[in-house]
């Protein structure tokens, strides 16, 4: 029998922190056993027959009106399987260490993913057309074209494309593959336990201590971490290793350029753009990370950090465990301060079960938004514990949570919005509880930890994103040399981690394998660089906002609405700002150094 795991938070939180919700999954689905999961699972079964059926080898012969309807039914397929394991995955993560979830999640993956196989000709053959004979067809019809975008992308990897047999097997074989060795990492880590001064904790609450104000506490955490990732090492080695390995094949047999190219295609984005990006920021590591750990160092009277000084909270600040109602208030205010359409957007996810946001054995760690389909709203997940980072952590998934409400109107195949955009409505919902929260200081003590605590968020968020980046790309150029053990994995961490934080840090013993725990790199290969994109896009366009655009909110609103239907030059052309200008990603760098040169001018 599962023995449930003692979280010595739990009672105190329970007190402090007031009532949190839970989600209610009833918009997807009542239950598991809902007769409308087996209803749409067998129209799912009969659509995706009859749809190869009405349209395989066809697709090129198709007028306008005919590839309208052929586009129209594959997005239907699209929701109707989208709601399905949207409602599984979300059951999952709330208890990835529940057998029946696991079970229930990894068989509804596996029926749609044989379900879907006939439905693999579809990018296969509309990348067959000839440029001219789409675009008379897309001149034609203004409905048709309305789907350009998803056209452009699909097209994009058309250079790239295996035979259609290839395909379906590629197709077919994801659930033994990639997917099978993400629920592995997904229900170990879950598992995992940590023994920290006889407390047994889960990850999230031994990751929490390395915020606690008690500097032993923090070390204990570490140390656990540390221990515990060390004992798992060959396992997470060897999921790294096969995913790599899995990639590199994959790409080589599509004549993928550079193992990055396949995640800056589905990011729309331009690999210059990126690699402009990763430079400014890595040649910004002096004067941001390097120079704010220094006066961090100070501030704690050390000579040197340690790991588990990276976010210990400030000697001046206090530890006071933030309630839900307080943290609703200050997010929903800030949101109606912007613009009171956001905040009305934001009020039913705390008034009908959109968030969920206690600490329990086996939930997921961390937090996301996830959109579900476009005719349901997203769900909110949270780890909450009461601390001034979980409220911006609030902040920051309720801004994609109203970014993803207000681009639903677009439907399903034009509401996903690329990586690099999608952390824009986030950072941007950071941004303004922040400085709701700055101006409401009281003193110049407060305006200094918010100040900090801003910082350090804008330092994880950029510098260590782009360390993670140059991680991933150093290690799967390295895969490509051949197997890495354990030492060579710790190794490339190593070497990224010590550039990035700066001269000031000692990294303890163990610190090494912390590369284990971050799912991006098992889930999303190359994802992390969007974070870093989204903060420089939101810095420069909250430097807009701050100049006093009067419709400025009007223009922030149309381009989350857009959804996944404008590339990013054209959502930010209204606002003078263009990202492929290198310049541009200074001037996010150049507002995280000026609120440096402000702590460092109150240390005088």
């Amino acid at each position: 029998m599962h023995t449930p795991l003692f979280d010595a938070r739990d009672a105190a939180a329970g007190d402090t922190l007031g009532d949190l919700p839970e989600w209610n999954l009833d918009d997807l689905y009542t239950g598991p056993d809902a007769p409308e999961i087996a209803r749409d699972m067998d129209w799912l079964r009969a659509e995706c027959q009859a749809f190869a059926a009405d349209f395989e080898g066809k697709l090129g012969t198709l007028d306008a009106a005919g590839l309208l309807g052929a586009i129209r039914r594959y997005e239907k397929i699209q929701t109707v399987s989208g709601r399905i394991m949207s409602y599984a995955g979300l059951r999952y993560y709330q208890n990835t260490t529940d057998a029946n979830r696991a079970k229930f999640f990894g068989d509804k993956q596996g029926e749609i993913t044989d379900i879907s196989t006939p439905l693999v000709f579809f990018s296969l053959e509309l990348n067959r057309i000839d440029d001219g004979a789409l675009d008379a067809r897309l001149a034609e019809d203004d409905e048709l074209a309305r789907y350009k975008p998803v056209i452009d992308r699909i097209r994009a990897m058309k250079p790239y494309q295996l035979s259609d047999e290839l395909e379906k097997f590629l197709h077919d074989q994801s659930v033994v593959g990639a997917a099978a060795w993400n629920r592995l990492f997904d229900e170990t880590m879950a598992g995992l336990t940590f023994d920290v001064d006889g407390e047994i904790l889960t990850l999230e609450a031994t990751l929490n201590l390395l915020t606690e104000q008690d500097r032993a506490r923090r070390q204990a955490g570490a140390e656990a971490l540390a221990g515990v990732f060390k004992e798992n090492l060959p396992l997470f080695a060897r999921i790294t290793n096969t995913l790599a390995k899995e990639k590199e094949i994959e790409d080589r047999w599509r004549k993928l350029p550079t193992p990055q190219t396949a995640r800056h295609l589905s990011n729309d984005v331009e690999p210059e753009v990126v690699e402009a990006l990763r430079n400014a920021v890595v040649s910004a590591y002096p004067k941001l990370s390097h120079r704010y750990y220094a006066l961090k160092a100070k501030w704690l009277g050390l000579e040197q950090l340690e790991v588990w000084d990276r976010n210990a909270p400030l000697p001046m600040e206090d530890d006071r465990k933030i309630g839900w109602t307080e943290a609703r208030e200050t997010v929903l205010g800030a949101y109606s301060g912007f613009d009171p359409k956001m905040a009305e957007i934001a009020e039913p996810f705390f008034e009908k079960g959109w968030i969920d946001a206690p600490v329990k054995p086996g939930k997921a760690p961390g937090a996301f938004a996830h959109p579900t389909v476009t005719e349901v709203h997203p769900y909110v997940m949270l780890n909450y514990l009461g601390k001034p980072r979980d409220v911006m952590t609030l902040a920051h998934e309720l801004g994609h949570g109203v970014h993803q409400v207000l681009a639903a109107e677009q439907g399903e195949l034009l509401s996903s919005t690329p990586l690099t955009l999608a952390e824009t409505a986030s950072v941007f919902g950071e941004m303004l509880t922040f400085r709701r929260l700055l101006d409401a200081a009281p003193d110049q003590k407060t305006r200094k930890v918010l100040l900090a605590g801003k910082v350090e968020d804008m330092i994880n968020t950029v510098v260590r994103q782009i360390a993670f980046y140059d991680f991933e790309c150093k290690l799967h150029a390295a895969r490509r040399e051949g197997e890495l053990t354990p030492d060579d994995i710790n190794e490339i961490w190593m070497s990224i981690q010590a550039e990035s934080l700066g001269p000031v840090f000692n990294f303890m013993e163990g610190y090494e394998t912390f590369w284990t725990y971050i799912p991006h790199f098992i889930h999303s290969p190359f994802y992390v660089y969007a974070y870093a994109f989204g903060d420089g896009l939101v810095n420069a366009l909250y430097a807009v906002y701050q100049d006093g655009d009067p419709a400025f909110a009007e223009k922030y609103c149309e381009m989350l609405k857009a959804g996944g239907s404008k590339h990013h030059k054209e959502l930010l052309a209204p606002f003078g700002l263009d990202a492929s200008d290198p310049k541009f990603w200074d001037k996010g760098l150049d507002l995280i150094s000026s609120m440096i040169d402000e702590l460092e001018a109150m240390e005088g």
